[in-house]
């Protein structure tokens, strides 16, 4: 039986699974955002910094209460401060890993309403876009199916003025 030699060059390489020595619950709140147009609605969504559609949010302060993130996120991400938070329209739970810890995220969702000059954007630096479609195009464009759902759901309370 021949041996088989390694080829030279090559080194094996190891890949070590890192282990989860923490578990934490984070909780995060934004908005699906909408304007209403002469002949119907908009959806704003963001784009993050890996080229993905998304809503506004962000993590919960201590001592905060989630629609009160949703407005805070929504103005420092977008730049817009004349808004209105209606109803919440659900949660999404989800997990990932973060280094050697497991992040248990539970994010609320709310229905938002721009009241002012609602292409005025002053968005954070880390977004890699900003721009407002029609409700369907928003729904196609979210990457996340969860908080799509919840497009839907907002936008069907929208439709039917129960805001």
């Amino acid at each position: 039986m021949k041996k088989i030699q390694p080829l030279k060059g090559f080194k094996k390489i190891i890949h070590k699974s890192t282990e989860i020595t923490e578990v934490v619950h984070e909780t995060t709140a934004g908005g699906v955002i909408f304007r209403r147009q002469k002949d119907g609605f908009e959806i704003l969504l963001i784009r993050d910094m890996k080229k993905r559609w998304t809503i506004p949010k962000g993590h919960v302060d201590p001592g905060e209460e989630p629609h009160q993130t949703a407005k805070r996120e929504i103005q420092e991400e977008t730049g817009l401060e004349h808004i209105q938070v209606y109803s919440w329209l659900g949660k999404v739970n989800f997990k990932y890993k973060r280094l050697n810890t497991l992040v248990l995220m539970t994010m609320h969702l709310y229905l938002v309403e721009i009241d002012q000059d609602s292409d005025n954007f002053k968005p954070e630096k880390w977004l890699s876009g900003i721009q407002w479609f029609q409700p369907d195009q928003a729904v196609d464009l979210i990457a996340y199916e969860d908080i799509a759902k919840l497009i839907l759901v907002g936008i069907k309370k929208i439709r039917t003025n129960r805001l």
